[in-house]
């Protein structure tokens, strides 16, 4: 093993470790690095300490010597309404490289990766995938819902709520002691329930394990199992590239349809598909999407905390009615393939389970995850929106759009950053019919923050939810509904069109056709080639503006972003 390989040529590894503990017995086991995001910086990562305990013991049980190592998460949550948004997306590649650096440094024999939530599950995939070390992910489950099935998502709701005066302090002070009650990443398909999907659609986890409820035994038992089967996976030398191919990424953009995950899997995905040596483009999506069947009952988009996904049968249940367009040969870390893992579940009682559980709630699995011939809709969730306006592409969640939005003329109201649109919002001087425009927010521009609160109070407005649009460089939380657009590429600061869009444009939204186009100017259709002329003299008067950062890891990121459309990733 690579880990006697390395004692041999550093004779100073032995007794280094040899200090702090390790005894001469434990110098020629296999040596498993247990990296996690364990810390006290948000709840999906506050409880990770003993999952990494489970394994630890675990690899010690099955003859192995394990290695604890740490780099912790932000969260967004904490985050919003802040500049520390801004550090959201570049924690991911951070993080990412604080894998290669552990694991280059001291080469370990294999590894278990243990994080939660929305940065941390993609970067854990993305260090899996560039060490290629053999592997396994363990995700640490989902929080439980609040009081009548409260929810963090719903706060941004309320928030805005309060701030027009609709509810009170007092109301918005319980909803918010009372939305998170326990550990894990939050309990809606936002995009940390969604990466612990994908993490699962890979291959790269045991099945069945993506979304466990954070208070459950069963999770302590996901740790438990991963601890052993990395000792096989090391044993096998089967590494993460040997699993993960092309084809396992088209059963994870499938499985994403099938949940309408989160539009932030686009800019996670393709990071992690490069890091295996695969590239991916957005048209996959929106290919794979089209004709896709949506059977996730789900908040944000559906009714049930995501803990319910877990009691329905999660990712096999999703994969079962899908099964016809998966590729079921693919290889998983159980050394088996995605076929011959749904038929031992199947054998195992999983399914019986499952069904004991949802008849406890007074459910039936199919409240929850709609059998495939009753889905509740038959177009996937995503759409890739392309035109003068995003000529690389634009990314909206139509599962979470309004049918009335679908095709639409707007007027555009531009703003240079999130602070100045929200106040537009609340100030009621936005109205139906507007596209609110917030720019120079992409990977460049500020670092790729979300637009949550703007996009909550839009949506929380029962008219402007339905009658105007949010079209940014920038992305937005998992939990966003509403006509939202984001990742619009080129971004500005990159001198994308979205840049030169000037007030009372005319803006083309259709989902249908896939377009978003600058079609007018001062409320006056033009034709394609007089906007064609129109853009290019704004383009030649436009000016690149100046970094916003002039040191730190925000200005390394903004240096060598890529495209929103590409994954967002460091270059």
């Amino acid at each position: 093993m690579i880990s006697q390989q390395i004692r041999a040529i550093a004779p100073e590894q032995d007794p280094l470790r040899m200090g702090m503990g390790w005894t001469e017995e434990d110098l020629s086991k296999p040596q498993i690095m247990v990296e996690s995001t364990f810390g006290d910086s948000h709840p999906g990562s506050a409880h990770l300490l003993e999952l990494v305990e489970d394994v630890v013991r675990t690899v010690a049980q099955a003859g192995g010597k394990a290695a604890r190592y740490f780099a912790t998460d932000i969260c967004d949550g904490m985050a919003q309404g802040h500049d520390g948004m801004n550090y959201s997306l570049v924690s991911r590649d951070m993080i990412a490289g604080m894998i290669e650096l552990h694991a280059g440094a001291t080469p370990f024999d294999g590894g278990v990766f243990i994080s939660s939530c929305d940065k941390a599950v993609p970067a854990h995939l993305m260090g899996i995938g560039r060490v290629n070390m053999p592997s396994i992910l363990v995700t640490g489950g989902v929080m439980d819902a609040g009081p009548d099935l409260l929810t963090l998502e719903q706060i941004g709701i309320y928030a805005a709520q309060c701030a027009r005066g609709e509810i009170t302090e007092e109301k918005l002070q319980w909803y918010k002691q009372h939305a998170c009650p326990s550990c894990g990443a939050c309990s809606f398909m936002g995009t940390a329930s969604t990466m612990q999907v994908m993490g699962e659609a890979l291959g790269l986890m045991l099945p069945g394990t993506a979304l466990l409820p954070a208070t459950s035994e069963a999770l302590r038992d996901a740790a438990v199992r991963a601890g052993r089967q990395v000792m096989t996976l090391a044993a096998m030398n089967l590494r993460p590239r040997d699993i993960v191919t092309p084809e396992s990424f088209e059963n994870a953009v499938m499985v994403h349809a099938a949940i309408s995950g989160s539009t932030n899997s686009l800019l996670h995905i393709p990071a992690i598909a490069r890091e295996f040596g695969i590239e991916l483009d957005a048209e996959m999506f929106d290919r794979l999407h089209r004709g896709a069947h949506y059977l996730l009952d789900i908040r944000p988009a559906g009714r049930w905390p995501a803990q319910y996904f877990t009691y329905a049968g999660g990712v096999p249940r999703v994969m079962e009615q899908i099964k016809h367009v998966l590729h079921l040969d693919v290889m998983t870390v159980t050394g088996k393939t995605l076929g011959e893992n749904l038929e031992d579940l199947k054998r195992s009682g999983f399914y019986d389970r499952s069904d004991e559980t949802c008849r406890r709630l007074g459910l039936s699995w199919q409240d929850v995850i709609r059998p495939y011939g009753d889905a509740l809709g038959k177009d996937g969730a995503i759409a890739i929106l392309k035109g003068n306006l995003a000529p690389d592409g634009a990314v909206i969640k139509h599962t979470a759009c309004p049918k009335e939005m679908f095709t639409a003329v707007l007027r555009a109201r531009p703003f240079d950053c999130e602070e100045d649109a929200l106040n537009a919002v609340l100030r009621h001087d936005i109205q139906a019919g507007d596209a609110v425009f917030i720019r120079y927010e992409g990977p460049k521009g500020s670092g790729m923050p979300e637009m949550f609160y703007t996009s909550e109070a839009i949506s929380s407005d029962p008219q402007l939810g339905r009658s105007i649009a949010l079209i940014t460089d920038g992305r937005f939380s998992g939990a966003s509904t509403g006509p939202s657009i984001g990742h619009v590429s080129p971004e500005a600061a990159e001198g994308g069109p979205i840049a030169l869009v000037e007030e009372d444009d005319l803006i083309l939204i259709d989902i249908p056709a896939r377009r978003l186009e600058i079609v007018g100017v001062q409320g006056e259709r033009k034709t394609p080639q007089e906007m064609e002329q129109i853009l290019a003299v704004r383009r030649a008067q436009w000016h690149k503006r100046p970094s916003r950062y002039h040191h730190g890891v925000l200005k390394w990121f903004s240096d060598r972003a890529g495209s929103p459309m590409k994954g967002g990733s460091m270059e």
